[in-house]
């Protein structure tokens, strides 16, 4: 089994570039506190790198 990371918003997505919202929607973090489970792969490394100062992750 790949590796996992769990990414929770911990910062609203108000007043961001428009293209850091798309990157949370398409991870599907919509709502504050809210947590995903991801493959920890390059593409979604490179997405939680984009908007690491709004998400908090954990490795599993």
């Amino acid at each position: 089994m790949s590796q996992m990371i769990k990414v929770t918003l911990v910062k609203s997505m108000n007043g961001r570039p428009e293209k850091h919202r798309r990157i949370l929607r398409g991870m599907g973090l919509r709502k504050i506190n809210t947590t995903i489970e991801l493959q920890d792969t390059p593409s979604s490394r490179g997405m939680v790198n984009a908007v690491s100062h709004l998400v908090r992750v954990e490795e599993k």
